[in-house]
């Protein structure tokens, strides 16, 4: 299992901040850092995705660059190779080890194992595991198309929903601007 956070974003929404480098609630870790330690302490192996912040993991370049995170995930599904990996935005504060252990760890047959939006019904592609070797050729050939959107992406492939409870789904608030933050 591998583990990738995706870190490439401009954070244009956040006034160009890195939204890697913010600080998590309680001010003593920064959000990258933070999903690193949970990863370790799962002991589920993590490389950062488009980020200049690699610390003590691998670092690994959008694949293509420029595309946004679509670019990130196939990076990340190709250096995971048969492995499923697991897709994870930067910017998730509140997220705890034993969720992203259930994620880990879910049975599932589908291609995409993901939550949808209480809000908006649609899929969380960035806290998602992903069967690399089937997801992969169908990124590819989406990229090539000039797809952009990861809902269209996953309109495209088998998803199984993982059924969050309330107390989970608040631990995919993320910051996207810096009024999230309050």
């Amino acid at each position: 299992m591998l583990i990738g956070v995706l870190a490439g974003g401009r954070g244009q929404r956040m006034g160009g901040r890195d939204k890697a480098a913010l600080l998590a609630p309680g001010g003593a870790e920064a959000l990258l850092p933070r999903l690193l330690r949970l990863c370790r302490e799962l002991d589920l192996q993590a490389v950062v995705v488009g980020g200049a912040h690699a610390a003590d993991v691998p670092l690994l370049p959008d694949e293509p660059a420029g595309i946004g995170p679509l670019g990130g995930l196939a990076a990340l599904l190709a250096h995971a190779g048969e492995r499923p990996a697991l897709a994870l935005a930067c910017d998730l504060p509140y997220l705890g080890a034993e969720l992203l252990a259930r994620l880990a760890h879910a049975p599932s047959r589908a291609a995409v194992l993901a939550p949808r939006d209480r809000g908006s019904g649609k899929w969380q592609p960035l806290f998602a595991r992903y069967d690399s070797p089937r997801v992969l050729p169908e990124l590819r050939a989406a990229i090539t198309a000039g797809t952009r959107s990861f809902q269209q992406l996953l309109g495209r492939l088998a998803v199984e929903d993982l059924v969050l409870s309330e107390a989970e789904h608040a631990q995919l608030r993320d910051w996207d601007s810096p009024d999230d933050m309050r």
